[in-house]
């Protein structure tokens, strides 16, 4: 399926505002500046595992079903329901404090975290 693969984070926009918006502490937001986060995305329909997997070994999943509501995990570690969509291509979800989109362009992950006015966005190359 079109988003199924292994990516790596290439670049990265406005990460420090954003985290400072979302609540993080300056030394969290520090250590993640420059990590090199592997997103896995296994795709079945609209079933979906979306990983990613931070270098010091800790990761986080959240599994979904397009148009169904599912218990997520945001990037703090705090449980919540919502329902992701598919809207024209991308994915997007509603997270408690900011919106999400994912998309496939040129052949790599395109995701976009917006809260208020502070847009994250950040792009991952394919690995496999």
């Amino acid at each position: 399926m079109a988003f199924s693969g292994k990516y790596e984070v290439e670049s990265e926009e406005n990460y420090e505002s954003f985290m400072k918006r979302m609540g993080f502490p300056a030394d969290t937001i520090e250590k993640g500046k420059n990590f090199k986060i592997v997103t896995e995305v296994v795709q079945n329909g609209d079933e979906f595992t979306w990983s990613q997997i931070y270098p010091s070994g800790h990761s986080m999943t959240n599994k979904f079903v397009i148009g169904k509501e599912s218990e997520m995990e945001t990037m703090g570690g705090k449980k919540f329901k919502t329902t992701v969509k598919m809207e024209g291509g991308k994915v997007v979800a509603d997270f408690p404090n900011y919106h999400h989109t994912a998309e496939i362009a040129g052949g790599k992950l395109v995701e976009i975290s917006t809260i208020g006015d502070e847009t994250f966005k950040r792009i991952s190359k394919r690995l496999v």
